[in-house]
């Protein structure tokens, strides 16, 4: 847990929920914060030979198929997806490829530079730019009419050099957690001022979560299969969670859009994978017990 992306202290809070639910079901736990550089890492799992990893870790290195592939090499167990799956979805335009091929509907898009966004409008407005290669909402912006494009010293540039100029998609904001091979229902989520970012996310009281969101039956059917189904074309195992945007103006399930697949979805208080299976009837340490059983090594 931990680490050094950008999600590093969201990823301190999903460990230690974890470490207490392991403890609680009578595990040995230590922790790692891989902070301290590779070298370390490895010699502190050299050393301490756990049965299985749970990777707690968001953002890169820890959800892009990076310490799963040294994980790999080590021959240790670890909890969520393998490698390539880890970086496939990490690279959000790649993933959307996929997704597309397999007749499941996204939002349209391109990839720019920053010099080339910030020359003029890739696409009309209103759109969403976001990093290529980040989670959480970090560094999204939507440009509607009357908005001004971010300035050349703003913190998205800071993460990286690729970036996803996306049609935005009107409506609400649905998400779907898949456990193994099944979905296990649907959140709607009301973000009290602006849209569902990285404050909505991780501050209490800034969202509203309704379980199970209220939607047409066709609606409801076609989200979680498409979750289902994009867990599946990327090789996922373990947890996962689908991001959906519903433009319920449209006729049906026709403005049902995935916008991403999140392979380490959060584990905290206030995350939306626990609330999930809550209400499938799992509880939480059943759901960290599962997900330590289920923990695999490709190699």
């Amino acid at each position: 847990m931990g680490g050094s992306s950008s999600e590093r202290e969201i990823s301190f809070q999903t460990g230690k929920a974890v470490i207490s639910a392991l403890q609680d079901l009578g595990h040995f736990v230590f922790s790692i914060d891989p902070i301290s550089g590779v070298k370390q890492t490895i010699q502190t799992l050299t050393k301490k030979k756990p049965n299985v990893v749970f990777n707690a870790l968001h953002g890169r290195f820890g959800e892009d198929g990076t310490i799963q592939g040294l994980l790999e090499l080590l021959k240790i167990p670890y909890t969520h997806s393998p490698v390539l799956a880890s970086a496939i979805a990490m690279d959000k335009p790649t993933a959307k490829h996929l997704f597309r091929q397999a007749g499941i509907q996204c939002p349209e898009h391109q990839v720019a530079t920053k010099s080339e966004i910030l020359d003029r409008d890739i696409l009309p407005r209103p759109y969403v730019i976001k990093p290529c290669k980040e989670g959480s909402s970090i560094g999204v912006k939507i440009i509607s009419d009357g908005t001004t494009l971010p300035h050349s010293t703003d913190d998205l540039w800071k993460y990286g050099d690729g970036f996803m100029v996306e049609r935005f998609i009107p409506g609400r904001e649905l998400t779907v957690a898949v456990m193994g091979d099944k979905a296990l229902g649907i959140t709607e989520l009301h973000p009290k001022s602006g849209f569902y970012d990285f404050e909505s996310k991780y501050s209490e009281g800034k969202t509203n979560h309704i379980i199970p969101a209220d939607l047409p039956a066709s609606v409801s059917k076609i989200a979680m299969e498409s979750a289902v189904e994009a867990h599946k074309i990327l090789g996922c195992k373990g947890i996962t969670r689908s991001d959906f945007r519903y433009d319920d103006q449209e006729s049906g399930a026709d403005g049902l859009y995935l916008l991403e697949l999140n392979t380490q979805p959060g584990l905290t208080p206030l995350s939306l994978v626990p609330e999930q299976a809550a209400y499938a009837g799992i509880s939480f340490h059943d759901l960290v017990e599962w997900m330590v059983e289920s923990a695999t090594c490709d190699y």
